[in-house]
């Protein structure tokens, strides 16, 4: 199960990124679908676009939204689930800032593609840097 492999890679401190279609996150509960991604162990969202709501409680969970550019897509870069995956991000978490997917075959080969970071605001850039909005806002209360 998704429950069985999550846990499994958490145990062996493995982060999970997610591949998306468009519109990631429509019809969701929302708030919970954002908890149960970040309590999956899922550091990274990768998708074509983003229902609004849903982007907003990734980032609130710490859970790093990120854009395919146009004509990128799971698909169209031919990813079966046996590839390691890393993504490069600036570290300033500048808002709409570009990324890269760094894809690793089981054959050596690497394949590059341009992301972007959906970090719609400097606030949000914030709560990601904390790992979500309660680190943050605990963080906040602890430093008054």
């Amino acid at each position: 199960t998704i429950f069985d492999a999550a846990m499994r890679y958490q145990a062996a401190g493995v982060p999970t990124v997610v591949f998306a279609g468009e519109e990631y996150g429509t019809g969701s509960s929302r708030d919970w679908a954002a908890k149960g991604t970040m309590l999956l162990g899922i550091k990274a969202v990768v998708a074509k676009s983003f229902e609004r709501i849903h982007r907003s409680n990734l980032v609130g969970m710490g859970v790093l939204p990120l854009q395919f550019k146009a004509g990128d897509s799971w698909q169209a870069l031919g990813l079966t689930g046996e590839e390691v995956v890393n993504i490069l991000v600036d570290p300033a978490l500048a808002p709409q800032s570009d990324a890269t997917l760094v894809v690793t075959r089981a054959d050596g080969s690497r394949l590059e593609r341009p992301l972007t970071l959906r970090v719609d605001t400097p606030v949000e850039a914030d709560y990601l840097r904390h790992g979500g909005i309660l680190p943050y806002v605990l963080r906040q209360l602890l430093a008054d």
